[in-house]
């Protein structure tokens, strides 16, 4: 057996909670500047939103207004809280001029490596067991029933040789005045749905809200950071991360724009019938602009050889910071 599990998380998470936040408070200084510098950071426990990070940007972004607008997206009801019962405390400065002398001049932001993963085993070119997961959780959140509450969690094990789901996990936060077994039923017509979208089996073991109870959730029951949930953002564990968090982050932040990159050459190399598989890395030294290291792995799939599908990077795409910003 050859079993690889992947998670996903809901928005109402509270790691995702604290994701959207800092995207929110990103786009409306783009919005307003494009040329904006930021790197934020979010963190919520109990009623308390701390927001930290950098901003140089000629706008100033309306903290409160984010909040407010995160909560009525979502949803107060689905999150059984309202942006009302928190108080946000705001520790931003502008960018380090240090690190702006370098991306003035079109380097990037920072050191790190990127990762980008495509398999033809799905339409997404994504895995297939945290495709499943996120779709899941999507029609769990478009559920009508009034007993779910947003923080959900889902988790999908793969037999990768027998083309099989073994397991799929999910634990849902809900109503005081219910019980899982209220709607054990409901969660598990959905988790086959989404496998059956996929062509897959329906006779995996189901586990649902294994501990029982979950009433207490959101940033009440765990504290949410910004960029904890990294396999949730990219391929669920199947294919590897970097280590940068992506989440309000601006484009100069190569730890975003080039894993973006890094994901769509991967994308291109597999729909172009190159491999089944591919994986990019792309790293970076702060200031510089031409990444300092490329490499490819097809993981044995490809039907070229790999000196031609490191030629056609090469020949194909220009890495740098800039020129990654006006394509993606």
């Amino acid at each position: 057996m050859n079993i690889y599990t992947s998670e996903q998380v809901s928005n109402g998470h509270p790691d995702k909670l604290r994701d959207i936040l800092a995207d929110k408070i990103l786009c409306d200084c783009l919005k307003h500047d494009k040329e904006s510098r930021v790197a934020i950071e979010v963190l919520i426990k109990n009623n308390h939103i701390i927001i930290a990070g950098e901003i140089t940007s000629k706008h100033e972004p309306d903290y409160k207004k984010m909040v407010n607008e995160m909560f009525e997206e979502i949803g107060e009801e689905r999150l059984g809280y309202s942006a009302d019962y928190f108080d946000i405390g705001v520790m931003v400065e502008k960018q380090s001029p240090d690190i702006a002398l370098g991306v003035d001049k079109g380097g990037a932001g920072d050191q790190g490596i990127m990762y980008g993963y495509a398999t033809n085993e799905t339409p997404e070119l994504l895995p297939i067991p945290y495709i499943v997961a996120t779709r899941f959780l999507k029609l769990l959140a478009a559920h009508p029933s009034k007993m779910f509450r947003a923080d959900a969690k889902a988790q999908v094990s793969f037999d990768y040789d027998s083309g099989r789901i073994t397991t799929f996990l999910c634990s849902v936060q809900h109503s005081e005045d219910v019980e899982p077994s209220d709607f054990r039923t409901i969660i598990e017509t959905l988790m086959v749905m989404a496998a059956s979208e996929y062509g897959l089996n329906s006779d995996f073991e189901k586990l649902i809200n294994p501990t029982g109870r979950f009433v207490k959730g959101g940033p009440f029951a765990d504290c949410g950071v910004t960029g904890r949930k990294l396999a949730c953002d990219t391929y669920g564990g199947i294919g590897r991360i970097g280590g940068g968090a992506m989440s309000g982050k601006d484009p100069t932040k190569v730890d975003r724009s080039a894993a973006y990159m890094a994901r769509k050459i991967a994308r291109d190399i597999v729909r172009g019938g190159y491999t089944d598989k591919c994986e990019i890395q792309l790293s970076y030294a702060i200031g510089v602009a031409e990444p300092v290291g490329i490499a490819i792995d097809c993981f044995g799939t490809e039907t070229q050889p790999l000196d031609f599908i490191r030629a056609y990077v090469k020949d194909s795409y220009d890495l740098t910071p800039r020129e990654i910003i006006k394509k993606t």
